[in-house]
């Protein structure tokens, strides 16, 4: 059955709903029942019964449970190197050894490495750069809206250009999702390291930090901004230093994925399980917490269970997004919303085109919505399938939905990440967004460039 009209305005229901609510889960959830209303004949009973079924029947699919899982434990690993103080002592170890880059280039190139070093959480990433970095470029006449720049900059573009995280986790459900309903074709994880390279505004991005720091490139409001007094006060920090208790579980996770991709494919990594190798990869990670914290009383046995559910409570609302992400994307596979998308767009609108529109309205969405995971759990199934139909190259279709959902959010001033950015430097929030657009605006600008160029090369 064919729906018209109907199949594109249940995804354009569920963007207006993220802008009006402010609440991704509210608004996925509204655009799968709508959709399953329509699916069922208008039937309430129906729709609702069939939501929560889909819901249910997720859980079928082995990769999925794998996903969801992944998602769990990675925020057991997050929490654990919190409440362990690795992440502290991280910090500390740092700031010890910041006297040795006492200037106003050193200390921000120090919130840039921490910003790429520290790759599990865009969050975390941001307060550790910030926590570490804000007394030296007290110090150094650094203002606080340029650290918060640095912080909120280096976050999110690290974390989806190292996938390794709970990005990684959401972005290949998305589109394990697409290939196990045969919209596209290959393995998940091989097309999402595919897609690193067309990553423009990400990739764009952390170079302008750099040329930022290097060049001391003040534009816009960024000229007006002025260091606060610095405080000797400020850079006491307590506690024990150590590199390799936060530094080792994290290189035991990166080193388990393609060990796991190397036996899952049978010698073959590139034929490798994505979903099997990440979920595994995670497990070996939380033994080798255990291991090495237990024995040398980093933990207590008790502590760190506690830590590790704890953790898994903290991902719940995220699973949940990613649950829904799957459900509305099933929906939109059933009500035809790309075939119909692509029949409009067909000797209509120039293919070459099409990346760039997909980074376009994927910015749009997240600078109103706040969330760039909100915006990928809406986008991807939809760019994905139209992709498909309009045989784009998937890996840049890919890329054009994270690059937009990162330049949306890095811009908005709703964005969690650029709210805790602003805390984490103990800057002012409104000031942090004023200086940051301009930045956040040309980095935009030359991925839309990018992404047209990349459409009229690949197609």
């Amino acid at each position: 059955m064919e729906y018209g009209i109907l199949s594109l305005a249940i995804p354009l229901l569920t963007i207006i709903l993220a802008i009006i609510t402010k609440d991704v889960v509210i608004s996925l959830f509204g655009g799968v029942f709508v959709g399953q209303l329509v699916l069922n004949g208008y039937h309430p009973g129906s729709a609702f019964f069939a939501t929560f079924d889909g819901i249910i029947a997720l859980f079928s699919e082995g990769w999925i449970t794998k996903t969801l899982i992944f998602i769990l434990l990675v925020g057991s690993i997050i929490r654990i190197l919190e409440d362990s103080g690795a992440i502290g002592r991280f910090v500390t170890y740092l700031s010890a050894k910041s006297t040795h880059i006492d200037s106003p280039r050193g200390a921000m190139l120090l919130a840039y490495f921490i910003g790429v070093v520290i790759f599990i959480e865009s969050s975390i990433t941001s307060l550790v750069a910030g926590t570490v970095a804000k007394p030296l470029c007290d110090k150094n006449g650094v203002s606080r809206e340029k650290l918060a720049y640095i912080c909120d900059s280096t976050s999110a573009p690290i974390c989806s250009l190292i996938p390794l995280n709970g990005w990684g986790a959401l972005l290949l459900g998305l589109i394990l999702t697409a290939i196990e309903s045969n919209v596209i074709e290959g393995d998940a994880l091989s097309l999402l390291l595919a897609s690193i390279p067309f990553n423009f505004y990400a990739i764009f991005t952390l170079i302008i930090v750099l040329l930022v720091i290097f060049f001391d490139w003040d534009i816009g409001p960024m000229r007006l901004t002025k260091a606060v007094e610095y405080s000797k006060e400020a850079q006491r920090h307590q506690g024990h230093s150590s590199l390799w208790q936060m530094l080792l579980p994290i290189i035991i996770m990166v080193l388990s994925v393609p060990l796991i991709l190397y036996i899952t494919g049978k010698g073959d990594i590139l034929k490798g399980s994505g979903s099997t190798s990440v979920y595994y990869a995670v497990i070996i990670t939380l033994f080798s917490l255990y291991l090495y914290y237990i024995p040398t009383k980093i933990m207590k046995h008790k502590a760190y269970f506690n830590s590790l559910y704890r953790g898994m409570g903290e991902m719940i609302p995220i699973v949940i997004i990613m649950i829904l992400a799957l459900l509305i994307g099933k929906v939109i596979d059933d009500l035809g919303t790309a075939a119909y998308l692509a029949n409009i767009l067909e000797g209509n609108f120039p293919i070459i085109l099409l990346p760039l529109l997909i980074f376009l309205i994927s910015a749009i969405t997240a600078f109103s919505t706040g969330t760039s995971w909100g915006t990928f759990s809406i986008m991807m199934p939809i760019a994905l399938a139209l992709g498909a139909l309009m045989h784009l190259n998937i890996p840049l279709v890919i890329a054009a939905v994270i690059s937009g959902g990162i330049f949306g959010d890095h811009a908005s001033p709703i964005s969690d990440t650029t709210v805790i950015s602003s805390m984490a430097a103990d800057c002012d929030h409104i000031e942090h967004v004023r200086t940051q657009i301009p930045y956040a605006l040309i980095g935009g600008l030359l991925a839309a460039v990018a992404f047209l160029i990349a459409g009229w090369v690949t197609i």
